[in-house]
This record gives C-alpha cells, structure tokens and sequence, in this order.
C-alpha cells in the first residue's frame, strides 16, 4: 500500500491487524496530511496532466544541504528528557500478542532488550545474550545470559528466562505461527544458558533475535509477567528504560534504569513518544520544539526535512543490510483475472513505475525491480517487465480472446483521500492500455483480512523490510498459502515450487554464497511469475533538532558500530542532549 504502510500486525485470529505507519513493515493507513492537501489539488488530472503539475516542484536532494548525521556529536552528557513524534500508536506493549510495527519496534527497544543486534556490516552480534552459537547442522542453538543481568523488578535474567520467553514465543498462536515448523523447543541447559531445538536445520535463526521487524522473539521479559494480563499496558523488561506511564494515542513515557548493565548507559534521564498520525502535525511539533525527534516515511515530508539545513538529518536509502521497505501492487493468484499469467504481464507491462516515483513519489524513492535494492548481497538483475504500452496491449487482446471477456479487475487501497490519488493515478495508467480498473477503498481491518483470505484481486502494498529473507518466509512459502477465502500469509498466493526450493536453500545452507544465489534466483522467479508489481523502494528518514545527539550511532555491547536507523526506528540507549 502507499502511504500507509501496512505492516502485518498479529491479530487475534491468527496474524495481522493494520495500524497507521507507512510500512507491511508498514505504509501509514492514515492519509498523510501534506501529500493529501496536494492531493486534492491534483485529483481531477491523473496520467499525463498530474505528471506535469508535480515535475515543476524544486526540493533540495539529500546532498543539497549539510545535515548532522546523528552520529556522535561531542562527548555524550546525561540528563536530560527526549520527546519523540511517532508515526501512529501500538495497541501494546506484549510482544506475545503483538507483531510490532516501526513504533512498536521503539517502543520494545525502550524498556526491553533483544537478545542479538545487527552491526554495522549486517552480522548478528549478541546483545542481551552474551553468545549465541548453532550446532555444526544448525538444529541447536544455545543461548547464554549476560551474568549479573535482572529485570526491572529483580527477576534475574538467566537460562530460565531465556527458555521460559521462547517457549512463551513458540506456543503463542500469535508469534508460534511464524517460528512453525523449525522451532520445536527450548529448555535450560544451564544456569545462564538454554537450548533452542530445531526440526531442522535453521541457518539465519540468530537473525530472527535481533528485534528488527519480523523479530518479536528478539525480546526478553521477565518471568513474573510473561503470562500476565498487565504485561500490555505494563512492560517489564531488562531495557535501558523502566516504564512509567502510558497513555494510548498520547504518550508513553519511560525514566532512566539506575541498574543497567551497560555501564554508563543511558544518557537521558526521560524519554516520551507521541504518536502524532498527521504529517503536517508531527512537521509543526518539531518546528515549536513540542517534539524533538521524528520520523517518517513521507516523500513530501522527507523533502522539508531536507531542505531544513539546522536540523539532523538521516535516511536509510543507501542501507542494503537485508531488505528494505518495498511498495508494489500485490496480486492474487489465486482468483481472476490474475491467476492467468497473460493479465499479470499486461500489467506489468503496463506500469511506469518512473513516472509513479516522479509524481507519487516526489523523486524520494528510487527503482524497484524486486524484493532487494542493489548493494544488498541478494540482488540481482531480475529480468523484470519493463514499461512498454503496446506489449500490454497486446496482452490484454490476448486475454479477452481467450477469455471472452475484458481484463477488468477491483484496484484496493485503504480509505482517505490520498490512497484515492494513489489509485487513480494507476487506474488511468492501465486503463490507457485497454484494461477496465475499479477502485475499492477499504477500511484498514478489512483490508487486511481480504488479503489474509484472498478476497481481493489487487491491492496497494508496502512490505518486506527484514534484517534477513528469512524472516519473509511465511509471506512468500508456497506452504503458507491456501485457496480463496481460507486464511494464510502468502497473501498473493503464489506457489511456484521453485520458490519454495529457494526458500529452504536459504533457510538451511550455511554457505553465504549459496544463499545469496537461492534468493537472487528467488528474485528472478517473482518476476517471471508477477505476484508483485513492484512500484519503488520506500523511504524513511529521522529528523532531530541540533541539540539531539547521538541519535544514530549505536555500538554493540563490545564497541562494534551497530546498524543505525532503518525503516524508521533507531535505538534511545545512546542518544543525548547536549542543553
């Protein structure tokens, strides 16, 4: 979707709910105010017109302006109360219930801590863990405890508590759905340390204790609350803050851990996270020091951002750890008109996806072709469709003669009214070449239960942000899926058995060459069988007034730089304010 991500959140029927932030990990479900207003403007001009109206607008690039990178800034100081705008709220904080977006992710890493971190060179590195070590086939992983480490209410965080909140991850019908069938068990091995068991071999498992998107069994609570009914609006964990109070749709505070095991972290005294939905909102707080921090995923905003020369600046278009954020259209294979591969091609052929990232998306973010951006180990050329009008036509022909009808199909976003300039901008795109498109706006839980049960035939999407392909797993497995109108979470329902043997290459082959081959081959397969219409990379950005320091230079506990922000969320251990 754009401009909302959807970012599949766990639902209480099996998996996912939306909430507004602009990610799958997650495109924000709440119309951004800025390109809304432009929006409005612009709604009677789709195609050509709207292509002309938007290209005369002058933004400063990234490289225009000199921004503080976040990174460093002086010899840290203590003290001090951090006020961060978020995109939207979470409905909690239990990581059993939950599968956070990019606020979520802040949020755990504010008063939890994962057990592995990913370096600035995209290792897995221990973090709450003091090692993390597989077996020689990979189907035992031991996890051992950091000593001397508790929770925040004395609960001593040691291989009880490491067995006891696996086992908790694994039997949850929420967060058990992704880690089955590898994960089978876990148990104490020892005083510090546990034994997770494998069914098989689970190479990138460490990946999955990191915390990123994806990574919800990264967090450590304490065993007094793992299965209490006060754990979502009360967290307890070992993080480098202690709850205080939490107010939804209004502030979540949390104060400074006096016992921290990292020695001398952190910095502030305080910290608060507003959700703040509005685009224009979150820009005017941080304009009046309301907030002092932001993020976004906005092409609109992040081009204020820039072009504001005081302020700290930083977005993760050139980060190619893993997989970034992808905005596509997502087709169901499993239902006309795109279970036949002709209309699939026609639209592939029939998309410029130049002129949607000049005029949707203000020239912010760049090319898409596939699941990884270049630079990542995963990429490759993949072969896909490139924009050519009358090779579409010709395909929709050759759909209608061989299906005696036209190539007509419901285009679905979410409501509000920059998901309709969205759609409508597409929807003159295809009906150009002979295509009948509807659109069907949708609100957000419904949304995405039609995608869950395959009761759509295309939809706007934004997905895949992982700290390793892996962890997309349950969304491309031909094994997650099921036929129309039963829940799974390969929502395009593609089951091309050659993905699936690409899936298990890399879940189960330590060799990091032979991965990168099993998903640039599973890259190329998706562009031959189309589920995804890839439209561009999405985009997150931070910005900070001048006196926030350090809000992007994490170090792992043994002084390795630590990846910094991506997909919007960063980590509060190390940031300080210098007045």
């Amino acid at each position: 979707m754009r401009h909302r991500h959807i970012v599949p959140r766990m639902r209480h029927n099996g998996f996912m709910t939306a909430n507004p932030d602009r990610s799958f990990d997650r495109r924000t479900f709440l119309g951004h105010s800025l390109r809304a207003a432009a929006g409005m403007a612009l709604l009677g001009t789709a195609g050509s017109s709207l292509l002309s109206a938007c290209s005369t607008t002058s933004h400063p690039s990234s490289s225009a302006l000199t921004h503080y990178n976040g990174i460093g800034g002086g010899k840290p100081r203590s003290g001090g109360s951090l006020t961060f705008g978020a995109q939207a709220e979470e409905p909690g904080f239990d990581p059993f219930t939950a599968s956070w977006d990019t606020t979520g992710i802040l949020y755990a890493r504010t008063v939890f801590d994962p057990l592995a971190i990913v370096a600035a060179d995209g290792s897995i590195q221990p973090y709450l863990a003091e090692s993390i070590t597989p077996n020689a086939d990979y189907t035992v992983w031991t996890i051992t405890a950091r000593p001397g480490v508790t929770f925040h209410d004395g609960t001593p965080f040691d291989g009880a508590a490491i067995a006891l909140n696996i086992e908790a991850y694994h039997d949850s019908l929420i967060t058990g759905f992704a880690y089955d069938p590898p994960l089978a068990s876990a148990h104490q091995s020892g005083p510090l340390s546990a034994e997770v068991v494998m069914s098989q071999p689970w190479v990138p498992f460490d990946a999955y204790l990191a915390g990123g998107i994806g990574g919800n069994i990264a967090y450590m609570v304490s065993p007094r609350v793992i299965k209490s009914s006060s754990l979502n609006t009360h967290p307890v964990g070992t993080g480098p803050f202690v709850f205080v109070d939490w107010v939804p749709n209004d502030h979540f505070t949390a104060r400074r851990n006096p016992s921290y095991w990292r020695t001398g972290l952190p910095y502030l005294d305080e910290i608060t996270y507003r959700p703040i939905p509005s685009d224009a909102a979150r820009l005017d707080s941080i304009e009046s020091g309301a907030i002092q921090i932001m993020h976004t995923e906005s092409a609109e905003l992040i081009l204020d951002l820039r072009a504001k020369s005081g302020y700290g600046y930083i977005d993760d278009l050139h980060n190619t750890h893993g997989e970034p954020s992808m905005d596509f259209a997502m087709l169901n294979l499993g239902a006309p008109p795109f279970d036949d591969p002709i209309a699939r091609q026609a639209l592939a052929y029939a998309t410029d996806s130049a002129r949607w990232r000049k005029v949707i998306e203000r020239g912010v973010n760049p090319e898409s072709t596939g699941p990884f951006a270049p630079g990542s180990p995963f990429y490759t050329s993949t072969g896909f469709p490139t924009y050519d009008p009358a090779k579409a036509r010709s395909l929709v022909a050759e759909y209608e003669r061989k299906h005696h009808q036209p190539l007509s199909f419901a285009y679905g976003d979410t409501t509000g009214t920059s998901s309709a300039v969205d759609c409508e901008f597409l929807q003159s795109m295809w009906e150009s070449v002979g295509m009948k498109v509807t659109i069907k706006q949708t609100e957000q839980d419904s949304y995405i239960s039609n995608a869950e049960n395959g009761t759509y035939q295309a939809n706007e999407w934004t997905q895949f942000a992982a700290v390793d392909p892996d962890l997309n797993y349950i969304f491309w497995s031909p094994t997650k899926s099921a036929k129309v109108g039963s829940f799974a979470t390969n929502f395009a329902r593609n089951t091309d058995p050659r993905v699936q043997t690409y899936l298990e290459e890399g879940r189960t082959n330590p060799d990091p060459a032979a991965r990168a081959t099993a998903y640039q081959e599973l890259s190329k397969r998706f562009a031959v069988d189309l589920p995804y219409i890839w439209l561009d990379r999405s985009v997150w950005a931070i910005g900070a007034l001048p006196h926030v320091k350090n809000w992007n230079g994490p170090t792992t506990p043994s002084g390795m730089p630590a990846l910094g922000m991506s997909t919007g969320y960063l980590w509060p251990t190390q940031i300080w304010m210098d007045s």
